[in-house]
C-alpha cells in the first residue's frame, strides 16, 4: 500500500518576505463643512472655557476707613408671614387615614372642605364610627381654610340622643384577639 503525503500549507515556506498592504487614511464622505460655523463660532461652555487673563494689573484695595458705609439692609416684610413655608399641602387621602380615631382636629383648605366632609360621611355610613362634626373658619381674614373637628359619639337610648363616646375597656372576645377594645 502506498501512503500519500499530505500537502501542508504553513504560510510562506520559502522564507521570503510577506507582502504588506498599505492602509490609506479614511476619506471624508458627506457634505462640506457649513460656512455658518466660520462666521458664527460655537459658544464655549463654562467647562471648556479658557481662563481669561486680566488685561491690567489688579489695583490695591482701598483703605477700609475711606470706604462709604454699606447701604442699610431692608428688614423682612412687616406682615408677619414668612417668605418660605415648609408646611406640606393638605392631602385628603392622608386625612382619610385618621378616620377611626376618637377625636380629630384638622385645618382644611377651602378647596378640599367638600371632599373632606364627603369622606367623613361616607366613613360614618358603615355605622361603626359616628362623629359629631364641627366646622368653623380658621383664624384668618379671607376664609381660605376651615377647622374641622370630629368627635366620636354613641347613641344613648336612655338619654334619647347622641353622647360622647366613652372607651369601655377591654373584653375577651372569641371573634378577635384577647384584650381588644370592646
Amino acid at each position: 500500500m502506498a501512503t500519500k503525503k499530505r500537502k501542508t500549507s504553513r504560510g510562506n515556506q520559502s522564507g521570503g518576505r510577506r507582502r504588506t498592504r498599505t492602509v490609506e487614511p479614511p476619506r471624508f464622505v458627506g457634505r462640506d463643512a457649513s460656512p455658518v460655523l466660520d462666521r458664527y463660532p460655537p459658544k464655549e461652555s463654562p467647562t471648556t472655557a479658557r481662563p481669561q487673563l486680566p488685561s491690567s494689573l489688579p489695583t490695591p484695595a482701598p483703605d477700609p476707613a475711606s470706604r462709604p458705609p454699606p447701604p442699610p439692609t431692608r428688614a423682612a416684610p412687616a406682615s408677619g408671614e414668612p417668605l418660605i413655608t415648609l408646611d406640606r399641602p393638605f392631602d385628603v387621602d392622608e386625612f382619610s387615614t385618621l378616620l377611626g380615631e376618637t377625636s380629630i382636629r384638622v385645618t382644611v383648605p377651602r378647596e378640599a372642605l367638600a371632599e373632606v366632609l364627603h369622606r367623613v360621611l361616607e366613613f360614618m355610613g358603615f355605622g361603626i364610627y359616628v362623629y359629631s362634626i364641627a366646622v368653623r373658619p380658621a383664624p384668618a381674614e379671607l376664609l381660605k381654610s376651615y377647622v374641622v373637628e370630629l368627635r366620636r359619639v354613641d347613641y344613648s337610648a336612655e338619654k334619647g340622643g347622641w353622647v360622647p363616646f366613652v372607651e369601655k375597656g377591654t373584653t375577651d372576645s372569641p371573634f378577635g384577639s384577647p384584650g381588644t377594645p370592646g
